[in-house]
């Protein structure tokens, strides 16, 4: 049985930080299949679109009829450890720093024989369930699991390697006056957080729901003003070596398209939700980076909250729909920077939510519970994309299928 994990000591001040290292990254244009569905949190291999044949490592060609036609499927994920050995020793630094490693041959029911990651409560010769997980460089890997879930399953040391399990872990909310930076600063107390930084703008200024945050076992009140450059530099200076997970709540929802809407307003837009996520990331991303190998709780994620309408534009909110595709890109680009130190950047699309800038949106609607709720099991997981609600799944799975149609449908 796995050990709980320990409250971790506090960190001598005086001592060095290590350089964070990552795992071998070499993967083929193909095998980014894997990573696709790793991202999601599903398990997809290769399916033979000819003869069904399910296909691992991923190839160009089926091996049993060569057809070209083989598409990433959802597989039966379960299988059957054939054989396990246990690394001490690796030409590798990344693995080096962090022995003993077991690894063994699974047998997939759906087929093929994969080289896995074995959890610890795994057993010789044992059913297992295999996930597909990102490893801290953003690879994908496979990762065999118990069938049924074990106690402190999570704490796992190489599991926890690949997640950003908020356990015993230190975050920045850094927008508490609304209904969703209450609902994940509660979520994330929740799940383990071992102290929560809530960030309120104006703090002179009372808001619904104050005395109940301020209640919070383990949540500390900071002055945090996204739009005041000086503000989020000095919160950085003062917590951003002791946060690891950074989460962006901040709201700015207007109705309205882009040929009638005031500029007034989108500069209001674009300088709450996409410079403050720049000032965000220039502040936070740097010590987030560099503390990428800090011991257990090292820094672990970047979370960007995003409408779906950051993929396909929503024409009655148009311009709000432009300063979220903004958000995403910059969130893109935020991943493959802090990727370097293993820190994870989560982006979480939701449709519409049940607060008062949708009012006058008919449902179906995602309740900020919800959203927290689907956060922080991205974070346990350790995906990068989570869509949460029908509006959002809906829209992705149509975008899939077919990009202009989608465009009509939401321009009508």
């Amino acid at each position: 049985m796995t050990e709980p994990l320990a409250r971790p000591k506090r960190k001598n001040p005086l001592a060095r930080t290590r350089a964070p290292l990552l795992p071998p990254q070499a993967r083929s244009r193909t095998a980014q299949g894997l990573t696709a569905a790793a991202a999601e949190g599903r398990f997809m291999l290769q399916v033979c679109g000819e003869c069904g044949t399910v296909a691992y490592p991923p190839r160009e060609a089926c091996p049993s009829c060569l057809s070209p036609k083989l598409p990433f499927k959802d597989v039966d994920r379960n299988g059957t450890v054939l054989s396990e050995t246990t690394v001490h020793i690796s030409p590798e630094p990344y693995f080096r720093e962090r022995p003993p490693r077991r690894i063994g041959l699974v047998k997939l029911d759906a087929g093929p024989t994969a080289v896995a990651y074995l959890h610890g409560d795994v057993m010789p010769k044992a059913r297992v369930r295999l996930d597909l997980k990102l490893d801290r460089g953003g690879a994908p890997v496979m990762f065999a699991l118990p069938q049924e879930d074990t106690p402190n399953m999570a704490d796992d040391p190489a599991l926890r390697e690949m997640t950003c399990d908020p356990k015993f872990r230190r975050a920045l909310v850094t927008d508490g006056r609304g209904p969703l930076g209450q609902a994940l600063a509660k979520a994330l107390v929740d799940a383990g957080a071992s102290l929560v930084f809530v960030g309120i703008d104006n703090s002179w200024k009372p808001f619904p729901g104050e005395d109940k945050l301020r209640a919070l076992a383990g949540v500390e009140i900071v002055p945090l003003d996204l739009t005041d450059s000086n503000s989020v530099t000095e919160l950085a200076q003062q917590i951003g070596g002791r946060v690891d997970i950074v989460v962006n709540t901040a709201e700015h929802v207007r109705a309205g398209g882009v040929v009638g809407h005031g500029l007034s307003d989108a500069r209001d837009a674009m300088e709450l939700r996409y410079f403050g996520l720049l000032r965000l990331a220039q502040a936070f991303g740097p010590v987030l980076r560099m503390r990428g190998a800090d011991g257990v709780n090292s820094a672990a994620a970047f979370v960007n909250l995003l409408s779906v309408h950051a993929l396909a534009a929503w024409p009655a909110y148009g311009v709000f729909s432009a300063v979220e595709a903004a958000c995403l890109s910059a969130g893109q680009s935020l991943r493959a920077e802090l990727r370097g130190g293993g820190v994870k950047v989560v982006n979480a699309f939701a449709g519409p939510l049940e607060t008062e800038w949708y009012q006058t949106v008919p449902p179906p609607k995602v309740a900020p519970s919800a959203l927290a709720k689907a956060v922080i099991d991205a974070l346990r997981k350790g995906t990068e994309d989570v869509f949460v609600g029908d509006v959002a799944q809906d829209i992705r799975a149509r975008l899939a299928v077919n990009p202009k149609a989608l465009e009509r449908e939401l321009g009508e």
